[in-house]
């Protein structure tokens, strides 16, 4: 089949530019609805390849109804899709691990510095009453340990940003090297000596069987009143019951969340109406460039899978971290 006859189906996600790809693959590019299964099936029948969205569940049924040669998500993570079953009917999965890494880790930064210092009560404060009084236990960030959760690339990036702010990183990876977490000024602990140790705790941990409510009510409980827990990875990882009740119950200090267990949530999620909690919507990946970079890596991969080269975003299914 020449490259022209080839059919992209793309989902409707403003992250995608529909015109880049296109240009980039000189092949039919068309816009769908596939935020269900039942509509990837609908309406990527005749789909040489398939780009889903970051919420989008691609289960082994699909992928067995369909006939991919590769099937990407422009994203880091890859929880919803069957990663086994493609790579058993032949179907490539790629995603884009790096494309957002300076955005990520400084969306990260952000949310656990302005959330130890009490900026955003503090700005509520100032417009209602000019209250200097700590909304929560403050303590100085130079003093404090960060503890991290998973050591990939963005939060590796993370830890370079935040190491000259703080008095000491410590990281928990059991896939990551020791060697690589020390090359960047990190000390490598257990997870429970992560949870003993940190002042303040910022997850990077992609979704998986294993990392599943791994941040839960022992945790919160390990972790000092003041603490601040980030969680820019997957929101599958905290568990949002635990949170709150550690919240309310006064055993950390605050949370800071671009990431929920489910995406949209309800306009009710109750988190967010706390001034002890900030949450943003899913937005840390993003930049102008970040964008750009994301729809270009898609296109290069898609393009090596059509021509029978390795896509760079090629998913291994049998990695560890799936």
């Amino acid at each position: 089949m020449s490259v022209e006859d080839r059919l992209v189906v793309v989902a409707d996600d403003p992250r995608y530019d529909a015109d880049r790809l296109r240009e980039v693959l000189g092949c039919r590019v068309e816009t769908a609805d596939c935020s269900t299964p039942d509509a990837i099936e609908a309406n990527a029948a005749d789909a040489d390849a398939l780009v889903v969205n970051v919420h989008a569940t691609v289960p082994e049924s699909v992928i067995e109804s369909l006939d991919l040669t590769v099937l990407a998500r422009g994203a880091v993570g890859l929880d919803g899709i069957d990663v086994a079953a493609a790579a058993d009917n032949g179907v490539q999965v790629v995603h884009v691990p790096e494309y957002c890494l300076d955005e990520v880790a400084d969306h990260a930064v952000g949310l656990l510095t302005s959330l130890a210092r009490g900026i955003p009560a503090y700005a509520d404060r100032a417009r209602e009453a000019w209250d200097w009084q700590p909304p929560y236990p403050i303590e100085r960030l130079a003093e404090c340990t960060v503890g991290v959760v998973s050591f990939g690339p963005i939060a590796q990036r993370f830890t370079d940003l935040i190491t000259p702010s703080v008095d000491n990183v410590v990281v928990h990876d059991p896939y990551v090297d020791d060697d690589v977490i020390h090359d960047h000024g990190a000390e490598s602990v257990s997870f429970e000596a992560l949870c003993r140790r940190a002042d303040h705790l910022s997850v990077h941990a992609p979704l998986t069987e294993d990392t599943r409510g791994m941040i839960d009510a022992d945790t919160f409980t390990s972790l000092p009143t003041h603490a601040v827990v980030v969680n820019t990875g997957r929101g599958g990882v905290v568990d949002e019951d635990d949170l709150l009740a550690a919240l309310e119950d006064g055993e950390i200090a605050a949370a800071g969340l671009d990431v929920l267990e489910t995406e949209p949530p309800s306009s009710d999620h109750p988190l967010f109406d706390r001034d002890d909690t900030l949450v943003t919507p899913h937005a840390g990946w993003f930049s102008e460039a970040a964008k750009r970079d994301l729809n270009d890596a898609l296109a290069r991969d898609i393009a090596r899978a059509f021509g029978e080269d390795t896509p760079k975003g090629l998913v291994d299914p049998s990695a560890d971290w799936l």
